[in-house]
């Protein structure tokens, strides 16, 4: 499932949530669209993270 795709999952779970309520299945189906979520976003961010390199800085060299 692309992630765009759970983000308008999880959209449309909320806001059942708020009018009519959401059954037992639902529930649990939210908190794994959440959890893969944040799991996603971690990931990237890890991804990201990983990628920076340290630059010294130019007072402290001279």
């Amino acid at each position: 499932m692309k992630i765009e795709e759970v983000i308008e999952r999880i959209n449309f779970l909320y806001k059942k949530s708020q009018g009519e309520g959401l059954t037992e299945e639902e529930k649990i189906e939210q908190q794994k669209l959440r959890r893969h979520y944040i799991d996603n976003v971690k990931r990237n961010f890890r991804a990201q993270l990983d990628c920076v390199k340290r630059v010294p800085d130019k007072d402290k060299l001279s």
